[in-house]
């Protein structure tokens, strides 16, 4: 067999995982931010291969849709007569393909794109028409057990409920990763009969036949059990998760990142922190999120798919889908939601909502205000109980607001509405109209003191 064959990827993904308890398919559950299916996908996808084909079963409609920015093809398995079943739908996609075809498991997503490398190279050194990629584990209940004979050489492949006494007592399991010569494969997957304990179709029984066939195969085990962990029970999610929140955590503190207490800070593998940023405990830090140099996080704040610049600080605060500029500083207790962007030392204090707002330059929002659907200039002053009125039970309305404005205390803008440069709003007013720059606005009911009348 030829060296560096070129290669497509085969998923099994059709899998019913009822011990999940779910109405959800096993593999659309999100660990580490992303479907489990989604992670196997991205390391088949490493490797570039010609193609890579999907096997949907239960919510293919939902796998379709979470897979949708990703360049895969889709078979469908429709009755679940077991693994071998599961490839064969994928032949009309690959039954011409003459490379070698890796069958991969959608719910192993600590799988690692080195390691199919590593496997790959080694079924092509090998020469084997058909390799499994195996490890050792110290209890193997429920894992095919890898049989080899005296001399260590590797024989097949049996299920644990076919297996008998001693064949339980192996502890070299099959990881459900396999690499086949493609033409071979689908030749001989027709030959695949249902004697065993599930009358089912197993993949594992073409190794058998291939052996029997005269075919050169082979098992490899150069891997831990952590890598190759598949998903059946939420128990086996929540490890998975904590194998990557670990192995996230211990790779931004090795690059700079201060993480006060580990076991109480949950970040993606997706986020991205500059340099002595320090997070505090009780943090989770989701999607996409980039934080800048010399910035502090936390206790206990909510970052999703945001990007914050150098030196800001976010104290006991929720920003989502937001964007903060250097030296901003955040909370406690305000919630930055979609669409706003916070300028260059912005300061929002306590009990504050901004949305979808672009906040100037300087500009503070100390206390208790919703500013919605706004635009705010440079040293802008926000008093406290300021309301952006941006509804009108049908469609949303802008309030902008210039440079220099100082806002006093309890102040509602009904949108649309601008005020202009320089100008001051008067504390209790309801401004409903624009006001000029270098303006004093007053907009308020005049005062009435009267004596209250005897009991």
């Amino acid at each position: 067999m030829k060296k560096n064959n070129p290669i497509s990827v085969i998923i099994l993904a059709a899998g019913e995982g009822t011990r999940m308890q779910s109405s959800l398919a096993k593999v659309l559950h999100k660990v580490a931010g992303k479907p489990m299916v989604e992670w196997v996908v991205s390391a088949a996808q490493a490797l570039k291969p010609s193609k890579t084909v999907v096997i949907s079963g239960r919510d293919a409609d939902a796998l379709k849709s979470a897979l949708s920015s990703l360049n895969v093809l889709f078979a469908s398995q429709e009755k679940r007569l077991g693994s071998a079943h599961a490839v064969l739908q994928a032949k009309k996609l690959l039954g011409n393909f003459s490379g070698n075809i890796l069958v991969l498991c959608a719910d192993t997503p600590l799988v690692r794109k080195e390691t199919l490398l590593q496997f790959i190279k080694e079924h092509n050194d090998s020469g084997n028409c058909a390799s499994v990629l195996s490890c050792i584990r110290d209890n193997p209940f429920g894992y095919g057990r890898i049989i080899r004979d005296n001399s260590g050489v590797f024989k097949s492949i049996i299920e644990e409920r076919d297996a008998s006494a001693n064949q339980k007592a192996v502890k070299e399991i099959n990881s459900g990763i396999y690499c086949f010569n493609s033409p071979l494969m689908w030749h001989f997957l027709s030959k695949i009969k249902t004697n065993n304990a599930k009358n089912e179709y197993y993949i594992t029984d073409l190794i058998d036949i291939l052996r029997t066939a005269g075919k050169k195969v082979g098992a490899f085990n150069f891997v831990g059990m952590e890598e190759l962990l598949g998903i059946n029970t939420r128990v086996e999610l929540a490890l998975a998760e904590n194998i990557f929140k670990e192995k996230t955590l211990t790779l931004l503190m090795l690059n700079g990142v201060t993480i006060i207490d580990t076991k109480n800070t949950y970040i993606e593998p997706g986020a991205k922190i500059g340099n002595d940023t320090v997070i505090h405990p009780g943090c989770v830090i989701c999607g996409q999120t980039v934080i800048g140099k010399n910035c502090s996080i936390g206790p206990f704040s909510q970052i999703s798919a945001s990007t914050i610049g150098d030196n800001c600080n976010v104290k006991l605060s929720c920003v989502d889908g937001a964007v903060l500029k250097v030296g901003v500083k955040v909370g406690p207790f305000s919630n930055i939601r979609p669409k706003t962007v916070l300028k260059n030392n912005v300061k929002v204090g306590n009990f504050s909502e901004i949305k979808k707002a672009v906040i100037g330059e300087g500009s503070k929002v100390n206390h208790l205000s919703y500013i919605g659907d706004a635009l705010l200039g440079k040293n802008v002053n926000v008093g406290a109980g300021t309301i952006t009125c941006n509804y009108d039970g049908k469609n949303k309305h802008v309030t902008e607001i210039a440079d220099n404005v100082f806002v006093g205390s309890n102040v509602n803008f009904v949108a649309p509405v601008s005020v202009g440069k320089n100008a001051l709003i008067a504390a209790g007013s309801t401004v409903t109209v624009d006001v000029p720059s270098k303006t004093l606005a007053i907009a308020r009911a005049h005062q009435v003191n009267k004596k209250r009348k005897k009991n």
